[in-house]
């Protein structure tokens, strides 16, 4: 008999984070200290005012365990995108331009080699982003990182700061059902559900695989599949953003589908049904090869871990759904309608002809 293998198997327990996240109460005793006026509470994080009906969103991000998988490669320009994306997807939620990013490396040795390969990607992601990088810090602290690899080991940390307006300002409030959810193609796993990827893809954490392997589902080797960035939406959410009225909008990360509860907390009395998913191989090797293992990982499972495809999506009116997909099909970005909001709260799945239900 399999046994269930879990996120929480892999080190990230969701319940003692839960738990662990009630302490950030206290944070909002600093809110008196808001200069132009009161922080406005957002699904995701909130906006602080800068002026009159003119917002910032700063949030910072981690790539967390990817940057193993960057070692396991030994490839290292791509994982700056993945910092970039990580926290410039989590400003655009509210409807933020993102404005500038600054990074934290801490490195086991500022290795020149290692360095201009980071800051390879940084600066791409940026690019892609359309925002500046005007400060950043790499610090070695070779007695608190290790890595995987003897001088190799690092982590990295990226803050985005963006700016909105109060009339472009998506406060998931105001969803009601009928309304649709709109998901934007990911490019893979992204940067998220890699400590439960890595335990089974990969011999390295006691998985199945080399990292070199070439399976014929992927098409290239396995390790440089895991290892494609993370995709940035800051671009089309913020066109779409400008045409049409987003009510909602998340970024497809730690948590997976879980995230939209955070929706229900803005708008009452709501809930999500999802029904359009067609997971890129990744998805399926991962859940194929548990199971080969004498593992299994549940479809639940899957869905509260990974994006199963969709890196990003928005929730509007069911009339402005056509707008939004030509939009966003003009600026190349795939999507598709993958769910509705319902008059029942909770989260269910319509997945390969079972019902899920993850809240």
């Amino acid at each position: 008999m399999s046994r269930k293998l879990s996120y929480a198997d892999a080190g990230v327990d969701r319940k003692l984070r839960a738990e662990s996240k009630k302490a950030l109460r206290r944070l909002g005793k600093t809110y008196r200290h808001s200069y132009y006026g009161e922080v406005v509470q957002l699904p995701f994080g909130n906006v602080f005012p800068i002026g009159r009906k003119r917002f910032l969103d700063l949030q910072i991000e981690g790539i967390g365990t990817k940057v193993l998988v960057a070692q396991l490669a030994a490839k290292y320009d791509t994982i700056g995108i993945d910092g970039v994306a990580m926290a410039v997807n989590d400003v655009i939620r509210s409807g933020a331009k993102p404005l500038a990013i600054a990074d934290n490396i801490h490195a086991q040795v500022s290795d020149p080699l290692l360095v201009k390969e980071w800051i390879k990607g940084l600066a791409k992601g940026a690019m892609e982003a359309g925002c500046i990088v005007p400060s950043g810090e790499i610090g070695d602290v070779p007695d608190l990182i290790k890595g995987l690899v003897e001088g190799k080991g690092f982590d990295f940390v990226v803050a985005a700061l963006g700016e909105v307006s109060e009339k472009r300002l998506i406060s998931g409030r105001n969803i009601r059902p009928g309304d649709i959810v709109v998901g934007m193609q990911s490019s893979g796993i992204h940067s998220n559900g890699i400590s439960l990827a890595r335990r089974v893809l990969f011999r390295q954490w006691g998985g199945k695989y080399e990292p070199q392997c070439v399976l014929d589902d992927i098409g290239r080797e396995l390790v440089l599949e895991v290892l494609e960035p993370t995709k940035i939406y800051a671009k089309p959410l913020l066109a779409v953003a400008a045409q049409c009225t987003i009510k909602g909008a998340v970024h497809v990360t730690g948590d997976a589908y879980l995230k939209f509860e955070r929706l229900s907390k803005f708008s009452k009395n709501v809930g999500f049904e999802f029904n359009n998913f067609n997971p890129p191989p990744i998805f399926k090797l991962i859940q194929k090869t548990a199971s080969e293992l004498g593992k299994k990982i549940a479809d639940e499972e899957m869905f509260k871990t990974f994006n199963m495809g969709w890196g990003f999506a928005l929730v509007a009116d069911e009339a402005e759904k056509d707008k939004i997909l030509d939009i966003l099909s003009k600026l190349g970005m795939h999507a598709e309608q993958i769910g509705s909001v319902k008059a029942a709260e909770g989260i269910k799945v319509l997945y390969q002809g079972k019902k899920i239900v993850l809240k």
